[in-house]
This record gives structure tokens, C-alpha cells and sequence, in this order.
């Protein structure tokens, strides 16, 4: 009898145990949450696995966790490319402009993890201060590389990495065939960002780099100066360099809501070239181009404009 009462009692004092740290766990949260350190270009940052408050302060990695269904609380919602525009919705907080930051609402949101880009490097230590921040901007000089490193860091963070390597699977096989038609073609090209009437030209290892570091269209031009804002070309170089394809990016059409790139474009000048003549300039989607780019989503579709441009 004494035996079975001594059973009954360590059952309850176990039970009473279980109660008091499920206790426990509850009041403090997370804790004891895993973390993950991830290593990024500004420092190394431990990070809890599956963060629940995530503030996004770079489309292309908006773009990505939109792809890979993971929720944010927090974007900033001017200039949003249209197929992110969901993200306008009340239900995300507006945390300012990806140049000017509201700390006091990104603080407010008490985020598990602030992904950031070179828009924001220099506010890195400001926004670490307010929780977990990651470095998820792309190196043009290195454009698949670091594009396909950060989306395998999302992965990890957020336990998505069977889906994203199914989806980087699918762009290289896009890659790859883009790459053979531009071989085939023996074109060249040229990259240009239309701008309020200026127009400035992209090489290798620029921000539009891709179409010829990654594309495999040769670029007309080698020696074009590598900048953030290009270098600013007349319409008579254009005509000189004489490019088989003209890509066209329009900055006006997305900031600003003012389309000006044809009129800047096609002029008596610009129409002697090949690429008008044959009917070889074309329209990048400033959406994917400018605004976001490095997602699995706008990457995906700027290779598929390539893909679909090279005749």
C-alpha cells in the first residue's frame, strides 16, 4: 500500500512539475527560442529561427519571403513595385522611405529581425540597436552569387530551404537558356537608365550588369565607367557604339509616376542605330529593375525579359 501511495505521489509531483515549467515557458517567451548566426557583410548577427515580427526594409528580400509566404509586419510603403503593392495594406506598418527610416515605428513594432540593403547600410547600427539586423543587399559585381547566399539565408531563418533551392533551380535552367540564345544571337548590347530626359549606360559589373556578367549578351561597350547612377551618355554615343540590342530601364515610371524614356530614347539620332532599325530597344520593367531586383521573384523575371528579348 505504502509502495503504491509512493508512486501516486512521484506521478503528482512530476505532473506539478510538467505544469510549472510549461508555466515558466510561457511567461518568459522566447527565451530559450533557437538562434542562428548568420554571417552577412556587415558583421555577423545571431537570429531566431522562424522569427514571427519581421520588418523589411529591401524590396528584392520583400520579394522573396512574398515568394516564400513568409508575413511581415513592417515595410516601407512608398514607391512599393505594383506586384508588392499588397503590402500598402493598413495591416503592415508603414516604417518610412527606404532612404528616410522611422526608427520610432520600427521600434514600436519590437521586431525579431530587420532586413536590410545598401539603401540603409549606414543606419545598420542605429536599427542593431533595436533588434537583430541583416545585411541582404546584392553585390553587382557578383550578382548570382550574393543573390543566391542571401535567399539561402532566408531559408535558413525561416526554414524555407527546400523551397528555395527548387526556385533557384528554376532561374538557373532560365539562366542557362538565355545564355545559349544570346551565344547564338552574336549581338551585342547596351544597358541605359532613362531619367528625366538624361540617359546613363550600364557595363559588366554594374547595377544592370546582369544582362551581360550573367546573361551572356555581350556588351557593346566594356569600358563603361561602373557607378551606382551610371555613366551619363549622349545620344551621339549611343549611335557610335551602334548596340544590335538597346535595354532600356525608365526611373521615371516608377519614381515619379512620370514615363519619359521613349521620348528620351527614340530620337532622329537614336533611330539610326540597329537596335531601332530592327526593332531591338526594349523596355525593361523598372518595377523589377530598379525598384526591387536580387528576389526570387524579380529575378526570375528579368531573365525571363532577356530570355524573351533575344531573338
Amino acid at each position: 500500500m505504502r509502495k503504491k501511495l509512493g508512486i501516486l505521489l512521484s506521478a503528482l509531483l512530476l505532473m506539478m512539475m510538467a505544469v510549472a515549467c510549461s508555466t515558466t515557458e510561457k511567461a518568459t517567451g522566447e527565451t530559450n527560442a533557437q538562434k542562428i548566426t548568420i554571417e552577412h557583410k556587415l558583421g555577423k548577427t545571431d537570429v531566431p529561427l522562424n522569427p514571427k515580427k519581421v520588418v523589411v526594409l529591401d524590396f528584392g528580400t520583400l520579394d522573396s519571403l512574398d515568394k516564400l509566404g513568409v508575413e511581415v509586419v513592417g515595410v516601407p510603403q512608398n514607391s512599393l513595385p505594383s506586384y508588392l503593392s499588397k503590402y500598402k495594406d493598413s495591416k503592415y506598418t508603414n516604417v518610412g522611405t527606404l532612404k528616410e527610416l522611422d526608427f520610432e515605428k520600427i521600434n514600436e513594432l519590437e521586431p525579431d529581425v530587420i532586413l536590410i540593403s545598401g539603401r540603409q547600410e549606414e543606419a545598420y547600427a542605429e536599427l542593431s540597436k533595436i533588434a537583430p539586423t541583416v545585411f541582404t543587399g546584392v553585390d553587382t559585381a557578383k550578382y548570382m552569387d550574393s543573390f543566391k547566399a542571401n535567399a539561402r539565408t532566408l531559408g535558413k531563418i525561416f526554414g524555407k530551404e527546400a523551397a528555395v533551392e527548387a526556385e533557384l533551380t528554376k532561374i538557373d535552367q532560365t539562366i542557362q537558356t538565355t545564355k545559349e540564345k544570346a551565344a547564338a544571337s552574336q549581338k551585342n548590347g547596351l544597358v541605359v537608365l532613362a531619367n528625366e530626359g538624361k540617359v546613363s549606360a550600364y557595363g559588366p559589373n554594374s547595377r544592370f550588369g546582369i544582362i551581360h556578367d550573367v546573361f551572356g549578351v555581350t556588351p557593346v561597350d566594356p569600358n563603361i565607367q561602373v557607378s551606382t547612377h551610371g555613366q551619363n551618355v549622349s545620344n551621339e554615343y549611343i549611335l557610335e557604339k551602334n548596340p544590335d540590342y538597346l535595354f532600356v530601364v525608365d526611373r521615371g515610371a516608377v519614381v515619379g509616376g512620370t514615363s519619359s524614356a521613349k521620348a528620351a530614347i527614340e530620337n532622329e539620332i537614336v533611330k539610326k542605330t540597329k537596335a531601332y532599325t530592327n526593332q531591338n530597344i526594349v523596355y525593361l520593367d523598372p518595377n523589377y529593375w530598379y525598384l526591387s531586383g536580387g528576389g526570387l521573384i524579380s529575378v526570375s523575371e528579368m531573365v525571363k525579359q532577356i530570355e524573351a528579348a533575344i531573338k
